[in-house]
């Protein structure tokens, strides 16, 4: 970086010696000089002693640490192409706070025909100088040491009262005026949003997509992926416990989703990683994730064998008793079982009474989500950035113009215009919709084909909550606008329909029963 105008070097033409300049702030300590500040002192220092600036190099709010200084690394390679005598700081702790970083660069600097000058703290030459920086290289270090554990110990303060530490805060989450923990409505729309689609039966790739194609950005401002959401689903600051360290308070942080969902995602990971079906073969089992035994609540999961005559079946069985050998509910044959899932959902659950039901919570939920919408964000957003841009034209009116108006006032307008994409693009993906697009929507699954794969997988998504499996009796459970509904059916053995080791046809000696 080259020496900025506004230092000018007086009326001196002829330098003895030439310098790189270097200044350093801590985020750490408030109290550090600022680099101006630094610099000012450094080029007076440098006009008395007839140095020649040719080159300034800045850490702003970087640690002491050397290593991790992008600047202080860059000045030392330069310096060592030979351009330049001297390297002059502020004070001995700007240039290290540790003697054995600073024994360490010194002597690299040397080796290239380089010193290092303190403007506010001359360091004579000889064996006295020798001590003297010596003393003043201990001061800093022990200094630095000292603000560490401080730091430390401040965090520490910080965590018992549930206040924001340094690091990124998790997507919906803010820093409030007291230091603590508060909601950022726009973030917190979209984390509700992943749990609720998560535990409505969506996986984790098809919620990624679904957000990446509305242009919706982590914390870091980066695309969603796998990984980001993943830990999104585990995060229990979404329910409000405060971790650092090893400090843990529940109810520390306010709360973005409710212990219910939080849970039910919770439960639905731990069975997704526990049902290996989709690895074993390239069949789809889809009610993995959603199938339990009547006998002992575990899990069933997808499952391929062989007949005698070599055909090739599929069935879901137990866990337990697959992995134990204790549970004695037997296999049952796959596509009959998921085909008598489907029939009976169309059958007994998509009716006018029930469709009109959900559709009229349906319309109720809309209204109520609306005021926690990302969309309602936005425009709240945009308000506010309207509202900044009229103050900034007020002020130009009373002829108060700075370049940080100006600047504030290009950044206001670029904002403005990324707001109103991002609505646009809000409404286009999430319209309001009216209870007839509802009712029709609904009953356009009464046309399906139940012999598809596909229509089977969008029934069993859209409405399925669970299914019990009994060796009589078999429970579906359904989940829609967040009341469970369900259906009984009673079974007798002796079928075969899809020839896997054991399965079951239907009976009805009365009606099923809708609770």
């Amino acid at each position: 970086m080259t020496p900025r105008a506004g230092f000018a070097e007086a009326e001196i033409t002829d330098y003895s010696m030439t310098a790189y300049i270097y200044g350093r702030y801590s985020s750490h300590n408030q109290k550090d000089v600022s680099i101006e500040q630094q610099f000012r002192d450094i080029y007076e220092f440098c006009r008395k002693n007839n140095i020649r600036v040719v080159g300034e190099y800045a850490d702003r709010a970087i640690t002491g640490k050397t290593d991790k200084r992008p600047q202080f690394q860059k000045m030392i390679q330069d310096a060592a192409k030979g351009r330049v005598q001297l390297i002059v700081c502020w004070k001995v702790d700007r240039f290290a706070r540790n003697r054995e970083d600073a024994a360490v660069y010194k002597g690299r600097l040397r080796r290239h025909g380089v010193r290092v000058l303190y403007a506010m703290e001359p360091i004579p030459e000889g064996a006295a100088g020798i001590l003297l920086e010596g003393m003043l290289e201990s001061t800093a270090e022990w200094y630095s040491a000292n603000l560490s554990e401080n730091i430390k110990r401040g965090m520490y303060d910080n965590a018992m009262e549930c206040k924001v530490n340094n690091g990124k805060l998790a997507l919906g989450l803010k820093k409030g005026p007291d230091g603590k923990f508060a909601i950022e409505p726009a973030g917190a729309a979209i984390v509700r949003e992943a749990f609720e689609l998560y535990a409505s039966g969506l996986n984790v790739r098809e919620i990624t997509e679904a957000f990446n194609a509305r242009g919706l950005k982590t914390s870091r401002g980066a695309a969603f992926n796998k990984n980001s959401l993943r830990v999104m689903l585990k995060n229990e600051a979404y329910i409000g416990v405060y971790k650092y360290g090893k400090v843990r308070i529940e109810g520390g942080i306010p709360p973005i989703v409710d212990k219910e969902l939080f849970d039910r995602v919770q439960e639905r990971i731990v069975q997704i990683a526990r049902a290996p079906a989709s690895s074993w073969s390239d069949v789809d089992y889809l009610l993995t994730g959603k199938l339990y035994c009547g006998h002992c609540g575990h899990p069933m999961i997808g499952e391929s064998g062989t007949g005698k005559s070599g055909r090739k079946y599929n069935y879901y069985t137990c866990a337990k008793r697959k992995r134990e050998k204790v549970c004695k509910k037997k296999p049952v044959g796959k596509d009959w079982l998921e085909e008598t899932v489907v029939r009976e959902t169309l059958e007994r659950v998509l009716v006018d009474e029930v469709i009109e039901k959900i559709a009229d919570e349906a319309v109720a939920i809309q209204q109520r989500e609306r005021d926690e919408s990302i969309l309602n964000s936005l425009e709240q957003q945009l308000k506010e950035t309207g509202k900044a841009l009229r103050n900034i034209v007020a002020a130009i009116e009373q002829g108060i113009i700075t370049p940080t108006t100006k600047g504030r006032m290009m950044e206001l307008e670029e904002q403005k215009v990324e707001l109103q994409v991002a609505i646009e693009k809000e409404k286009a993906v999430k319209p309001l919709l009216t209870r007839d697009q509802i009712i029709y929507w609904i009953k356009r699954f009464g046309k399906g084909d139940v012999s598809s794969e596909r229509f089977r997988i969008q029934i069993i998504e859209t409405f399925v909550r669970a299914v019990y499996l009994y060796d009589d009796e078999l429970r579906i459970v359904y989940d829609y606008t967040g009341e469970k509904t369900s259906i009984t059916l009673e079974l007798v053995d002796g079928c075969d329909k899809d020839g896997a080791p054991e399965c079951s046809a239907l009976a009805f000696s009365s009606p099923p029963n809708i609770l």
